[in-house]
């Protein structure tokens, strides 16, 4: 079985472009046009994706890119509007192409790509009510789902046979995946048993590691998940391990590696020639060198949200989006760079938001 392990982006790490630091006017820096710094610049389009009258944003949460550069884009949606979509489609432009996805509304939280025998795939989470993994093609028909794999002993009676909105560390509540060279893939049960789960192509559970804790192989809320195979190091796995703060390094069976630090909620990863991409929860996306070093930050708010949580005792911001600054980011909830080495963001907002950071 021939498949590429190249969840959100298609272009191989060797054509990867190395673009000369862009040269920026006053005008544009003061205005917020750019963000970044040094060799890593990006114009910041916040409205790249528009909806159709019809439709509204219901708190995005995952964007991923097929090989055409299309952007496809999955919000959480309401379970009280069940014809509504939760996944919508884009083209480079950021014109609408197609919706689909019903299903998941009311708990659509994951969506990857991956291309398996030159046919590509879209995987998706469903958590809340919904429980559930699934592989679909591109255009949204079915080809396989699953609910709580029971025989990972992980989970309470009745968790696959009969989901309901039921949180704990015995609750199945997947969120993102990642793709192994072999045609494996990982599940991150990010909200539930905050295992990472191995399932062969066909979505056969095979086993497990982690579980519940403060770090080195234990997790806090292993939110996302990724199979870093960038140059110059071993291959390896990397958990975004949100409320710990931290990204967790694991050899492809699972064996903790190492911990690095410093990082405000991180929510996902993705990977691009040297590159790590690594958007934070609060307020910031982060660009990683092959050594783990943060070489650039991108639409940092940290303090202004931090404050706001503070002092309205929630995520005031959040909802309002009347308080959204040009350049600075609310809450990414994830991020993936399309074939051309831009930036897709996608935040936690009540409203949605799903920026495009273009190279300068």
């Amino acid at each position: 079985m021939n498949t590429r392990p190249s969840r959100r982006r298609f272009l191989a790490a060797s054509t990867a472009a190395v673009l000369a630091p862009a040269i920026l006017t006053s005008k544009r820096t003061a205005a917020q046009e750019v963000i970044g710094s040094g060799d890593h610049v990006y114009h910041c389009n916040h409205t790249f994706t528009q909806l159709p009258e019809k439709y509204r944003w219901q708190t995005t949460h995952n964007v991923a890119v097929d090989p055409d550069n299309n952007l496809y884009v999955i919000h959480e949606g309401f379970a009280t509007q069940p014809n509504h979509p939760s996944i919508f489609v884009f083209d480079p432009e950021g014109r609408f192409v197609r919706a689909f996805g019903e299903q998941f509304q009311g708990g659509g939280h994951g969506l990857d790509i991956r291309v398996e025998e030159g046919t590509p795939f879209l995987y998706v989470t469903g958590y809340q009510q919904l429980k559930t993994i699934c592989k679909l093609t591109l255009s949204g028909e079915l080809v396989w789902q699953q609910y709580a794999p029971m025989n990972s002993q992980r989970y309470a009676e009745g968790e696959a046979s009969d989901p309901q909105q039921k949180w704990g560390r015995d609750r199945f509540m997947p969120t993102n995946f990642a793709f192994l060279p072999d045609g494996d893939f990982l599940v991150a049960d990010g909200y539930g048993a905050y295992v990472i789960h191995r399932y062969d192509i066909d979505g056969n559970w095979k086993s497990h590691f982690g579980g519940s804790g403060k770090g080195e192989g234990t997790f806090n809320l292993p939110h996302g998940i990724w199979i870093d195979d960038r140059p110059n190091g071993e291959t390896e796995i990397v958990v975004a391990d949100r409320a710990n703060n931290t990204l967790q390094m694991f050899d492809l069976d699972g064996n903790y590696r190492k911990t690095v630090q410093g990082f405000g909620l991180p929510a996902n990863i993705d990977t691009h020639g040297d590159l790590m991409l690594v958007p934070e929860l609060v307020a910031r996306v982060s660009l990683l060198d092959r050594n783990h070093n943060t070489v650039a930050t991108l639409g940092d708010d940290r303090e202004r949200i931090l404050a706001d949580k503070a002092e309205s005792k929630g995520f005031k911001i959040r909802t309002d989006e009347s308080l959204w600054q040009q350049g600075k980011f609310v809450h990414p909830h994830d991020a993936c760079f399309d074939n051309d080495c831009n930036i897709y963001v996608a935040e936690w907002v009540a409203t949605g938001r799903v920026t495009k950071l273009t190279r300068a």
